[in-house]
């Protein structure tokens, strides 16, 4: 992993496949907090941060429980009423 920072653009452009990814992770392996998302992924979390709140909110991930004493959430993959109904 590199240090230096990727450009906003740059990391918005792989929302798309990062969001199949991390709807992987959340399915097989059940809730995990972004840094067990970013560690699963070898991404930092700040860019995992960016990906998991447009999936939170587009309602494809929510929040359980309370924040651990880091301050961090667990993410639990949400059901799209489409996909229940299948």
């Amino acid at each position: 992993m590199s240090t230096k920072r990727r450009d906003m653009r740059e990391v918005m452009r792989d929302e798309m496949i990062m969001r199949d990814r991390i709807s992987a992770i959340l399915k097989n392996d059940g809730t995990r907090s972004i840094p067990e998302i970013s560690a699963a992924l070898g991404t930092p979390n700040h860019e995992t941060v960016c990906w998991v709140m447009a999936m939170r909110r587009y309602g494809m991930v929510e929040e359980v429980g309370r924040p651990d004493v880091d301050g961090y959430f667990q993410y639990e993959f949400k059901e799209q009423e489409e996909e229940a109904h299948a």
